[in-house]
């Protein structure tokens, strides 16, 4: 494994994280705490440093899981976790210093610790990245010894860039292969100001692992049947907000140019070789799909032809689509 400083933090991170979105279940499944700790305990035995979770990840099931499992290992793991989403309805009124400080006290009871390492907002209303209350009162929680760091979890690159204006340490953003305007708005400035960047939604919701096809179907409670259109919350976080069949069709180019049906540990790879990257964070619901994120480690990086290729495949296809709208 390799490691890399995170933002203002003294943090030395894995290149690859663990995203807990569906820790212990795919999505619309039952929680499984067995496999949930098969999963955190491949992740540990393969060098990763670095769990992402959230609060409302099982209603808290995910943060509770990985408190647990964290009292049986020696070496040091990194959680991030997210706030916000409980609220209802997520409004800037529910980001009060009342709400900010249960929501971190929740996750302190949660994962069985004094203070959290990295907290960030968890895509809040747009206004808050421009309201100075809210950073000051995560300031507070700072200086109490809650958080050691805090940062925020974006839907778009205005957003990342109004919020670098507070003291955040790291944001978290989709990268991937069909997710450029990161690259090229954001990462610039995040280097120069000096913000850890946590690439989210890396293989656009399993599309871009190349296992899917036009016939795949998902079950009814899987966000990747019921939010394609953004039902549920925002559709950037579905397929990267990219239309399916084009996703395939883009995806079935992908694979002839760069000569694998198999395409995960290329696309995280992808990632891994902009430097301003701090982790990529990919999901798992099983411990084998741990391992095939490590396998990135063991390939080479894309070549000058097969980058070309990537940015083509999306100027032709996604970029029209998701530009203008993250």
């Amino acid at each position: 494994m390799n490691y890399r400083k995170l933002g203002r933090t003294s943090y030395e991170v894995s290149e690859i994280g663990i995203g807990t979105w569906q820790l212990g279940a795919k999505w619309g499944e039952k929680f499984d705490e067995m496999r949930a700790f098969d999963i955190l305990q491949e992740a540990h035995e393969g060098g990763i440093n670095l769990i992402d979770t959230a609060d409302i990840y099982q209603d808290g099931l995910s943060e509770r899981t990985i408190g647990k499992f964290l009292q049986r290992v020696d070496n040091r793991m990194y959680v991030v976790t997210k706030i916000g989403r409980k609220s209802a309805p997520h409004q800037i009124l529910n980001y009060s210093e009342e709400s900010l400080t249960r929501y971190v006290d929740e996750c302190l009871d949660n994962l069985q610790t004094q203070s959290l390492d990295l907290v960030l907002l968890h895509c809040p209303p747009t206004e808050v990245y421009s309201d100075p209350k809210v950073f000051e009162i995560l300031d507070q929680l700072k200086q109490a010894g809650k958080i050691t760091h805090y940062g925020v979890s974006v839907e778009t690159v205005d957003e990342a860039i109004k919020a670098s204006h507070f003291d955040i340490s790291a944001v978290e953003i989709i990268f991937n292969m069909f997710r450029f305007k990161p690259r090229d708005l954001f990462f610039e400035h995040a280097r120069k100001n000096d913000i850890g960047i946590l690439a989210r939604v890396p293989l656009a919701s399993g599309l871009l692992t190349g296992k899917f096809s036009r016939e795949t179907t998902f079950g009814d409670h899987d966000h990747r049947t019921f939010n394609r259109n953004g039902e549920a919350f925002d559709k950037g976080e579905t397929f990267s907000g990219v239309d399916y069949e084009k996703g395939i069709q883009a995806v079935d180019e992908l694979k002839a140019i760069l000569g694998s049906d198999h395409l995960a540990q290329k696309a995280l790879k992808f990632i891994l070789m902009h430097q301003e990257v701090s982790s990529v964070i990919p999901g798992a619901s099983s411990p084998d799909q741990v391992k095939s994120n490590l396998l990135t480690l063991d390939i080479p990086d894309l070549t000058q032809g097969d980058l070309e290729a990537v940015e083509n495949i999306y100027n032709t296809y996604i970029k029209k689509d998701v530009e203008l709208l993250w």
